[in-house]
């Protein structure tokens, strides 16, 4: 729990609102990454963002770097959390924090376990397809900010980003490596061998996706921040749409969109549709989403791979077996059918 006492003297230092007010600290989520507190001090309110006191010290680095992205969205138009202080003096919390916005909004992981809309989304169709076109403009809005100028030059390795992808899974998964995947290969291959029509370096999220979005209460539709910044870097900002539309049901009208992803996809926009109204947004060219499909799938597999390895006895992480299978099946039939580079 957070030592209100501390806290409230290292709020007065840095001259926030609020001095001499008793301070409310609720916990709001958490895990073995990071812990989110909601703190209220008179009329402060803000979001408290602090790895939990058995995370390993790498992750105050990690809690740096989520402050840097989420002080350089300030004053540009990408739905965000505004950033309003960071502490890395351990002696105040016991670990590095940074204080955020609270979000006066909704989560579609925190409603009904992720499966069901909240009004009016669970009944209107139309205000629901606003969700993921929503999701979509996030992406495009992102990957138009102008990191070099907001100092984040330093963030990432834009320069080689895609031939380092192969090697760097690759060498990922053989840590973890206990059984074969089928497709793997194949998919790898057609990865050293293919490239994007063009490289337009840009800020990225990483893991974007429903989860990791809050939206506003209420119709019609209004993203109101990407959140948990984990993995945010400087890369190709196109690996995020990918990464949102990956399992996408190519009919969104048919019975099965209700359960082809941890949320209900029925009624959304195509693929298509999305893909376009992110270029429209962007201004970057899509002919070549099949290569970031692949790679998507392709890093996807690996990454869950390494939870089910971890599994044990936790049925959530044991659950990523057979989902590893057939990513790496859908990347390698892709690979080999796509026209794309050909």
């Amino acid at each position: 729990m957070i030592d209100a006492e501390r806290l409230a003297g290292w709020l007065d230092e840095s001259g926030l609102p609020g001095k001499g007010e008793p301070i409310e600290a609720r916990h709001v989520s958490g895990g073995a990454q990071n812990e989110i507190y909601e703190i209220r001090r008179g009329e402060f309110h803000a979001a408290l963002r602090i790895p939990p006191p058995t995370a390993p010290t790498a992750r105050d680095e990690g809690i740096l770097r989520e402050w840097r992205i989420t002080e350089a969205l300030n004053g540009t138009d990408v739905p965000h959390t505004e950033a309003i202080a960071v502490c890395t003096d351990t002696e105040v919390l016991g670990r590095t924090f940074y204080l955020m916005e609270f979000v006066d909004g909704w989560s579609p992981m925190s409603h009904t376990g992720g499966h069901g809309w909240p009004a009016p989304f669970d009944t209107d169709l139309e205000v629901r397809a606003g969700l993921a076109y929503q999701l979509a403009e996030g992406a495009a809005l992102l990957g138009r900010v102008d990191w070099r100028a907001k100092g984040l030059g330093d963030l990432g390795r834009p320069e080689g980003f895609h031939e380092r992808q192969v090697d760097r899974w690759s060498r990922y998964l053989e840590r973890v490596k206990t059984r074969e995947l089928p497709g793997f290969d194949v998919a790898a291959a057609w990865l050293r061998t293919h490239k994007p029509l063009d490289y337009v370096p840009g800020l990225m999220h990483g893991d974007y996706q429903f989860a990791n979005v809050m939206y506003r209460h209420g119709g019609p539709a209004r993203l109101a921040a990407i959140v948990d910044w984990e993995m945010g870097t400087v890369g190709d900002p196109k690996l995020d749409l990918a990464w949102m539309l990956r399992g996408w049901p190519e009919d969104t009208g048919a019975p099965e969109a209700a359960t082809a992803s941890y949320v209900d996809l029925s009624g959304m926009p195509s693929r298509e549709a999305l893909i376009r109204r992110y270029s429209e947004v962007s201004g970057r060219q899509v002919d070549d989403m099949d290569y970031y499909d692949v790679l998507a799938q392709w890093k996807l597999g690996v990454v869950l791979e390494q939870g089910f390895h971890r599994a044990g006895d936790n049925e959530k992480l044991r659950s990523f077996g057979p989902m590893v299978l057939q990513l790496m099946r859908s990347a390698a039939e892709l690979a080999e059918t796509t026209r794309y580079g050909t």
